[in-house]
C-alpha cells in the first residue's frame, strides 16, 4: 500500500504526463484527465487487485472499465506508471501506428485495455456484464468503472443502472466524475442531470459521495465502497472533481475539455507540476 504522500507524487507525475502528451500532438482531452488523476492513482496503486502481466479475461483479479474514453491520457499514464508498459511509449500518444489511440481501443492489444471506449454511454453495460460474469463464475473479484457526468445524458446508462440493480450485481462499483462540465458547457446548461443521489437511490443503488481531488477522501471512499459489496446492491460513487485540476488556468472550465496547451501554456502548467517520478 502506498502512503498518501507517495500517491500524491504519483498523481502529480501523471498530471505532468497528461499535459506533455496532449501538447506533443496538439490534440487530446486534458481537462477531465487532470481532474481524474487522483482517482486513477488511488485505484491502481492502492485499491484494485490487478496484474500487470495482462490477461484479458482477468480470472482472478479486479477489472476496471473506462467509459468516458476521451480521458485516455490519464488512463495511459496510469497504466504506464503502474508497469503495464514502458513509460517511453507515452511519447507516441495519438501518433500514426501508435497503440495509444485518442480513445482506448483493443485492436492494438495495449496491456490494461479491456474495451474500446469512444462512444459514450456504453461502459456501464460492459461493467455490469463483466461483474455478473464474475458472480456466475463464483469469483470474489470486483469490477470498477468510471463515467463522465455529461455522459449521463445517454439513455443506455440508465438502462444499465436498472439492469445492475435488478440482477443484484453487488460486485460492481461505478464512479461518476461529477465535475459539472461537458464539451459544450456546464452540465446544468447543456442538460441538467439533477439530483444524482436521489436518482441512483431510486434505481436501487447504494450511493456514496467523495471529493475526488482529495487523496485521503478518495482512498477512504473507495475502501468503503469495497466494504459495501456483496450486500445485494450495486454501488455508485458521486465524485466531485475540478476539470483541469492541478493547472490553475485550466481549472473549472469546459474550455479545456478537448484543447491542448501551446508552448507557453505548457511551460506554465509544468511549472505547477514538479517532476516526481521522472519524465518519459
Amino acid at each position: 500500500m502506498a502512503t498518501t504522500a507517495e500517491l500524491k507524487n504519483i498523481a502529480t507525475q501523471i498530471r505532468r504526463d497528461i499535459v506533455r502528451m496532449v501538447h506533443g500532438v496538439n490534440s487530446g482531452h486534458p481537462g477531465g484527465s487532470l481532474g481524474c488523476a487522483d482517482f486513477f492513482t488511488a485505484l491502481y496503486f492502492n485499491i484494485m487487485k490487478h496484474q500487470t502481466s495482462f490477461n484479458m479475461d482477468a480470472p482472478n483479479e479486479d477489472v476496471f472499465i473506462l467509459s468516458n474514453g476521451h480521458i485516455s491520457p490519464v488512463y495511459y499514464s496510469t497504466l504506464a506508471r503502474a508497469g503495464y508498459f514502458d513509460t517511453k511509449e507515452l511519447a507516441t500518444f495519438r501518433k500514426l501506428n501508435s497503440r495509444l489511440q485518442g480513445h482506448p481501443a483493443t485492436h492494438e492489444h495495449l496491456p490494461g485495455i479491456r474495451i474500446a471506449s469512444g462512444s459514450l454511454g456504453q461502459g456501464l453495460s460492459v461493467a455490469a456484464g463483466a461483474a455478473l460474469t464474475k458472480k456466475l463464475n463464483e469469483k470474489k473479484d470486483l469490477v470498477f468503472s468510471l463515467h463522465g457526468d455529461g455522459e449521463l445524458n445517454e439513455g443506455q446508462i440508465w438502462e444499465a443502472a436498472l439492469f445492475a440493480a435488478h440482477h443484484k450485481i453487488d460486485n460492481l462499483i461505478a464512479t461518476i466524475d461529477w465535475n459539472g462540465q461537458q464539451i459544450d458547457g456546464p452540465t446544468d446548461k447543456v442538460m441538467n442531470i439533477g439530483d444524482l443521489e436521489a436518482k441512483f437511490s431510486a434505481f436501487g443503488w447504494t450511493v456514496l459521495q467523495m471529493d475526488g481531488n482529495d487523496m485521503d477522501s478518495t482512498v477512504a471512499t473507495l475502501e468503503k465502497a469495497k466494504s459495501l459489496t456483496g450486500q445485494g446492491k450495486p454501488i455508485v460513487i458521486l465524485m466531485r472533481t475540478a476539470m483541469g485540476k492541478g493547472v490553475d488556468f485550466m481549472e473549472g472550465t469546459h474550455q479545456w475539455h478537448g484543447v491542448a496547451p501551446n508552448d507557453e501554456q505548457l511551460a506554465k502548467a509544468l511549472a505547477q507540476l514538479p517532476e516526481t517520478l521522472g519524465d518519459y
